[in-house]
């Protein structure tokens, strides 16, 4: 996402890229609730990718299981709070109402209009910290995004490290981020050390005809030592190695990073919600993969 955190650690409370717990210091028990969504079946996996064949698969997540189920806490657990440094308007939550599986094999990330602690909405970010991290190979995400003027979906990576060198030392990886009022555009970013927040190195990607809401669609990267390639659909649209940083910049995608996805509502890249923005607004994951190279 393209509004940074602070790179004081400690001033990090302030800022969406100090990860939040609940009060305890662990994950709140998810309570079990079914969720209608009017949603497409993410099982058309007729459209799905083969793994590439020069890579090996390490880890993945299809979501399957009833609807209502929280996803897999050996995989994934949750940020909870709000702003995050982005002026974001949602408080992030590990309830099943906004996220869990649909029962047609994705994951629900729903981003409700309710008064919550203090918020007038609420959505989740789900997170692999602590469970997988990985420097280099492929990185990739079948989603159905939402619409709407203020809706913000990403699918991203953050350096492991960021507790111990803060950001943008730690390097972060935006896979794809979007804005609901442009459902015809995603973005891909890099941000580190000389080029982060209105200085990342992004490009913007322009999907002909029906939008990103309208379907799923495959976005990617492939990492190696000394370049990062963004794809849609298999299409790459953007390649950055080190000599393309600005003078300054230094190149710090040579450790493992772990996975991010979330639906903020608001923020400084997006703004706010008006009048045109229905809730509930969902994005389906039909999965993520990572493979690392045979």
């Amino acid at each position: 996402m393209t509004q940074r955190g602070t790179a004081e650690m400690t001033n990090r409370s302030l800022w969406r890229k100090t990860y939040r717990s609940s009060a305890d210091g662990t994950l709140l028990a998810a309570v079990m609730a079914v969720i209608a969504l009017a949603a497409p079946c993410g099982c058309d996996r007729e459209n799905a990718q083969e793994y590439p064949q020069e890579y090996q698969l390490a880890w993945e997540d299809d979501f399957e299981g009833p609807a209502g189920q929280s996803p897999d806490t050996t995989k994934w657990r949750f940020d909870i709070g709000t702003n995050w440094g982005n002026a974001q308007l949602e408080y992030d939550t590990d309830r099943p109402e906004n996220a869990s599986l649909d029962g047609n094999g994705n994951l629900a990330i729903t981003a409700l209009k309710e008064t919550y602690l203090g918020c007038e909405y609420t959505s989740a970010r789900m997170i692999t910290w602590g469970h997988f991290k990985q420097a280099y190979g492929k990185f990739e995400a079948r989603i159905r995004l939402p619409e709407g003027q203020g809706l913000w979906p990403a699918f991203w990576l953050l350096g492991a490290d960021f507790d111990a060198v803060g950001w943008p030392a730690c390097g972060e990886i935006d896979i794809m981020e979007y804005r609901g009022q442009e459902p015809n555009v995603v973005q891909g970013s890099l941000h580190g050390p000389g080029y982060y927040g209105g200085g990342a190195i992004t490009r913007r990607h322009i999907l002909e005809g029906a939008g990103f809401d309208a379907g799923f669609h495959v976005f990617a990267i492939e990492w190696s030592e000394n370049r990062i390639t963004w794809m849609v659909d298999n299409k790459s649209y953007l390649a950055v190695t080190p000599q393309d940083l600005p003078d300054g910049g230094r190149w710090v995608f040579n450790h493992p990073f772990f996975i991010i996805l979330n639906v903020a509502v608001g923020g400084n890249f997006v703004g706010p919600p008006n009048d045109s923005t229905t809730f509930p607004q969902t994005m389906l994951v039909d999965w993520v993969r990572v493979y690392r190279r045979g």
